[in-house]
């Protein structure tokens, strides 16, 4: 009884002493709960509205509610007097040992960020990186894929793509197609010009703005060099490509000039009689 009557009299001061405390704890836990549903929800609608992935703005916003949300356990057990240098030296190994168990992964997700954030390519773009050339299929958060011409579906991990070079065909509006046109050294120039410049002025495919260059580009060992250099619509190049180089070959035909090739002449002098 002198116990139980003990246990009642210091009652009020533990209530004082630890409930005030335990009052705090879960008021600091319920608004920081509050404020990482708040954080994870303004992060997503911030990404979402700069156009990032949606997976990837998910996973972000995903991310720091997990932050807020750790920060604020830590802090409400700390109001309660646990001990949180432990606790913050245990989680951080585990962060630690988790992070390069997942090196390569997160690698890939940051490149697969950094993708998303600068577009150095989009879907439906022609690019050629991490050694492969395709259209771009999907971007994912960790890989991109990619579809070749032959319709092979290439996947490149994101950080191959990031740290290497990326030439994208499809960034611009237009492009130029180069040709090299060679014809024999007995041709005419001013001709020869003149028929090139007649094919790329009736072409279906050449842009007026900006003009087209149709010059003398190289005095070679069988064949006098023209550079021609159309401007077209980025998705028109291949397109106009084949049909140029048809029509310019039929054009020089009809003209009667010369396009050369690779020959020998072999000259066979009499022997002198034994």
């Amino acid at each position: 009884m002198e116990n139980l009557q003990g246990l009642l009299e210091q009652a009020p001061v533990f209530v004082a002493t630890y409930g005030l405390k335990l009052l705090a704890a879960i008021v600091i836990f319920v608004v920081g709960k509050y404020f990482a549903g708040v954080f994870k929800r303004l992060t997503d609608k911030l990404m979402t509205n700069r156009g990032i992935d949606k997976t990837v703005a998910s996973f972000v916003a995903n991310l720091v509610w997990g932050l807020v949300f750790v920060f604020t356990v830590i802090a409400a057990l700390g109001q309660i007097g646990v001990q949180t240098a432990s606790l913050v030296a245990v989680i951080g190994a585990a962060g630690l040992a988790v992070g390069l168990a997942l090196q390569g992964s997160l690698s890939n997700f940051a490149a697969g960020v950094l993708m998303v954030i600068f577009r150095p390519c989009r879907v439906g773009d022609f690019v050629e990186a991490a050694g492969v050339a395709g259209v771009v299929d999907e971007i994912t958060i960790f890989s991109t894929k990619l579809r070749t011409g032959d319709n092979k579906t290439i996947i490149a991990p994101n950080s191959a793509m990031m740290d290497g070079t990326i030439v994208n065909y499809s960034a611009q509006e237009n492009r130029r197609v180069d040709l090299v046109i060679g014809v024999g050294y007995t041709s005419d120039i001013a001709k020869t010009k003149q028929v090139i410049s007649a094919v790329l002025d009736n072409n279906q495919y050449v842009l007026k703005d900006p003009a087209y260059t149709v010059a003398l580009g190289e005095l070679a060992d069988c064949s006098i060099n023209f550079v021609v250099r159309p401007w077209v619509k980025t998705s028109d190049y291949w397109p106009a490509h084949f049909e140029l180089l048809e029509q310019i070959k039929n054009a020089l035909d009809e003209a009667s000039i010369e396009i050369p090739f690779p020959q020998m002449d072999l000259n066979v002098k009499e022997l002198p009689a034994q």
